[in-house]
Parts: structure tokens; C-alpha cells; sequence
């Protein structure tokens, strides 16, 4: 069986004394959209927050591409290829679209490559392109996500998180990012996502965990886990 691009073992963590994640195992197989569910509070940003190098483990394992990363800082995790869209976009006042775009790709040198990101960001979101010179946090909601989903994407990532792809968006708009992100997965890039809308991270998954407490409490297809009578109840209204 092939290793997969992401594996997390018995990972703990949270913020000074208060522990916030138990003991999470998971992992995201190359190429896959996998999706982290759960109630508000449950653990899901701290387990992307941990991944990515913001929040540091207090044990437990992060392994990426079979390399142990658990120690890393958040640039070197960067570099490596994980790239994190925070909740709320946290696009920087004051700079441009394009601007904006352009930061995700700091860590690079090359120029020649970015250009052709950029580009193929800007055919992702074509709104982008006509908003390139405009303040990045006087768009929309919904423009502010796609420059952040851009953002990340400029760091030419192996893997691409994203924390609450849907909050604060319009349903129509939900479902457009979500094709665009089945697009972007399709050409090779595996996805993280941490959502509170559970249909819509069944939608757009191929593979789930569901996070209680900061513990994983179930695991598998997001075909079987759509269908078990608990998820239904708890998170469906089914």
C-alpha cells in the first residue's frame, strides 16, 4: 500500500495549558479531497493550525510525504508543500489583489513559473483578474475567499487546506467554489478541508473524519458516512 501524502498518529495539542486535540489520527492519500467535520469547537482549526506549524504538538507524529514535520516551523512546513486558507481569508489591508496573489508565492524564485500561477489563478476566478488592482479587503465575501483559496495556491502546494470554505457565503456561491475546487483536485492537488457545513464537505470529499472533542470519532468514505443514522441526526437534521 502506498504511504500516504499526510499521515497524522496520537497527535496532541492546543494553547498553554488547555488541550484541545486527543490523540487525532488521520491521514490524506495522495490526490484525495478529504474533509475534517464537526461541531463548533470540536478541535478542526487547531488540527489545521497544528499541521501547519502555528500551533505546536505537544505529541504525537505529522508525517508529510513520508518526512516527519511535526517540529518544523510554519515557513519550512510552507515549503514543503502544505499550504493553509486560515478561516476568515486573512487577506493583508492595504495591498492589492494581485499583491495579495503574488505573497503566496514569497518563498519562490521562479519569477517565470508565478507568472504562469498567476495566470492560471486568474482563469480559476476570472473576477480576480478585473479586481487585481483594487484593496484585497474591499471585496466581497465570496472574492475574498477565492483570493485566499489563490493565495495558497501560488505556493504551488502538494497539499492545499482550507478552514470553513463556506463561511459567510451565499449557497450559490458555496457551490461554485466547491466545483472549482473539484477542478484544481482533478489537475492533482490534494485537498484538506475543515467544514462545519457537513453536506457541503460531503459534497466535495471523497474521504471523512468527524471530530468530537477533539477526538476523531469516525472515519470513511463521506458515502457511508452521509448514510450513518448518528451523523444524520447530529449534523443533517435528518
Amino acid at each position: 500500500m502506498a504511504e500516504p501524502l499526510l499521515r497524522i498518529e496520537a497527535l496532541h495539542a492546543g494553547y498553554g495549558e488547555v488541550r484541545v486535540l486527543w490523540g487525532v489520527d488521520a491521514q490524506v492519500d495522495e490526490g484525495n479531497i478529504v474533509c475534517i467535520v464537526g461541531s463548533n469547537g470540536a478541535g478542526k482549526t487547531t488540527l489545521l493550525r497544528t499541521i501547519s506549524g502555528i500551533v505546536r504538538a505537544t505529541s504525537g507524529r505529522i508525517l508529510f510525504r513520508g518526512e516527519d514535520i511535526t517540529r518544523l516551523s510554519a515557513d519550512q512546513i510552507l515549503a514543503r508543500g502544505i499550504a493553509h486558507v486560515p478561516e476568515a481569508r486573512r487577506l493583508f489591508r492595504g495591498l492589492s489583489v494581485k499583491d495579495n496573489l503574488i505573497l503566496g508565492a514569497y518563498l519562490r524564485r521562479d519569477t517565470a513559473a508565478i507568472r504562469r500561477d498567476l495566470d492560471f489563478v486568474y482563469t480559476l476566478f476570472p473576477i480576480l483578474r478585473e479586481r487585481q488592482s483594487q484593496d484585497a479587503t474591499t471585496m466581497s465575501g465570496g472574492e475574498q475567499q477565492m483570493c485566499a483559496i489563490g493565495r495558497g495556491i501560488m505556493s504551488r502546494p502538494k497539499l492545499l487546506m482550507i478552514d470553513e470554505l463556506s463561511l459567510g457565503l451565499a449557497p450559490r456561491l458555496v457551490e461554485r467554489l466547491s466545483q472549482t475546487l473539484i477542478e484544481i483536485n482533478k489537475a492533482g492537488l490534494a485537498i484538506l478541508i475543515v467544514e462545519q457545513d457537513v453536506m457541503t464537505a460531503f459534497e466535495i470529499a471523497e474521504h471523512g473524519f468527524v471530530i468530537e472533542t477533539g477526538r476523531v470519532e469516525m472515519r470513511g468514505t463521506t458515502k457511508v458516512l452521509a448514510e450513518n443514522p448518528a451523523i444524520r441526526q447530529a449534523y443533517l437534521g435528518m
